[in-house]
């Protein structure tokens, strides 16, 4: 199979990237952000295409997407007033509240991936791969002598791809009472240096 890697994301596939993050992060936000047509809507209004990495097939097809931190905002941060559009004042405010307990904060020494997720019909055809050694291109760029990820408890084929990639677990975090309202107990943080 044939693929691009591509700085940004495309308007024209919005929509998709959208679903493709749902379907890959659904399962820890939807108490926060469901139901799913409201969270693919604030997702399509939310995701940075300065802050995201795509992977297209020679169709033009998105065959997958990964993000990052910086401190000029995140992949699928999203502002107060889209929250808003979609849930309301009161469900952005309390959204928003409940969402920034998983925030991390950007560093200067290590670059933050914000979030990776490949269409299922990709799905180990290395399209991962491509995305993980583009994020890492782009920390070179960016003077990064490292990257850093988080990974949940409930998310282990993510974790195996992080360790076969060379990330290794440097501390570990339980979520206490959260792991009710985001669905997992804890998560590692996950480094990989990249000299």
């Amino acid at each position: 199979m044939s693929v691009a890697i591509l700085q940004g994301l495309p308007d024209p596939l919005r929509a998709k990237a959208a679903e493709l993050y749902w379907e890959a992060f659904g399962g820890k936000l939807g108490r926060v952000m469901g139901p799913k047509a409201k969270a693919v809507r604030f997702l399509e209004k939310a995701l940075r295409s300065d802050h995201a990495i795509s992977a297209l097939s020679e169709d033009g097809e998105l065959l997958g997407l990964v993000g990052f931190k910086s401190a000029n905002g995140s992949l699928a941060g999203g502002q107060f007033t889209d929250f808003q559009a979609v849930y309301g004042y009161f469900g952005a405010m309390w959204r928003g509240a409940l969402l920034s307990l998983l925030e991390r904060d950007v560093e200067n020494q290590r670059f933050l991936l914000d979030g990776i997720c490949v269409a299922a019909e990709a799905r180990g055809q290395g399209v991962g791969t491509l995305l993980l050694e583009a994020i890492c291109h782009e920390a070179r760029l960016r003077n990064f002598s490292a990257v850093r990820l988080d990974v949940i408890d409930t998310n282990p084929r993510a974790r195996a791809l992080y360790e076969r990639f060379g990330f290794v677990v440097i501390a570990k975090e339980r979520v206490g009472p959260l792991r009710y309202v985001f669905g997992f107990a804890a998560s590692a943080t996950m480094v990989k240096h990249i000299g």
